[in-house]
């Protein structure tokens, strides 16, 4: 996906100006689909000049540049398109992963510090998804079909973050006991999962 699509999505659901937009991006999209503001402005103008969008000077711009954005036919004509087209799953690359391979490998190597990181801050974007869940999804069934969608989006990411809570307590777990053997000579065991040819 580029990051058109998303911007595509995002002005469809309401035009506005490249700041206004940049922080709805923030605030929603940007939970699964990062870019900078200035990533955002410089796709904006590419976008203009693809014909996907216009830009016009917003109501409230005064003596600024500030411009209003809004998607155009083609701009729609090629968001049906993209959205058309088979999508792979997402690959997991976490160096951390691989960091744990190297404790499997090497011995304790002290992760358990970051471990505990890592699930602070999972645990705060959990509980910013709940807040957020709260507010804005509490009518359940009775909501509107695109409220609906949106709120199985924000369950995607809860339940990505009370899973990954999980797994890294467990980890966490693994890691502390010290009943395990961290012996220099013990050998490299082959790795117990690779990729099927």
């Amino acid at each position: 996906m580029a990051l058109s699509h998303a911007l595509l999505t995002s002005l469809l659901e309401k035009s506005s100006s490249g700041y206004d937009l940049a922080r709805r991006f923030d605030k929603s999209i940007g939970f699964f689909w990062h870019a900078t503001h200035q990533q955002i402005y410089r796709e904006l103008g590419r976008m203009e000049a693809a014909g996907w969008i216009a830009s016009s000077s917003a109501p409230d711009a005064g003596k600024t540049r500030k411009r209003s954005y809004r998607v155009l036919p083609p701009g729609q004509a090629e968001l049906l398109r993209w959205a058309a087209e088979p999508s792979a799953p997402m690959d997991l690359r976490d160096e951390f992963m691989v960091r744990l391979r190297a404790d499997a490998a090497l011995g304790a190597l002290g992760l358990a510090p970051e471990l505990e990181r890592r699930i602070a801050l999972h645990q705060e974007k959990l509980a910013l998804y709940r807040e957020i869940e709260q507010r804005d999804f509490a009518g359940g069934a009775s909501m509107a079909r695109a409220a609906r969608i949106h709120h199985m989006i924000l369950k995607k990411g809860i339940l990505y973050e009370e899973n990954s809570i999980a797994w890294a307590r467990e980890m966490l777990d693994l890691l502390k006991k010290e009943s395990w053997n961290t012996n220099a000579e013990h050998q490299i065991p082959e790795p117990i999962f690779k990729k099927i040819d």
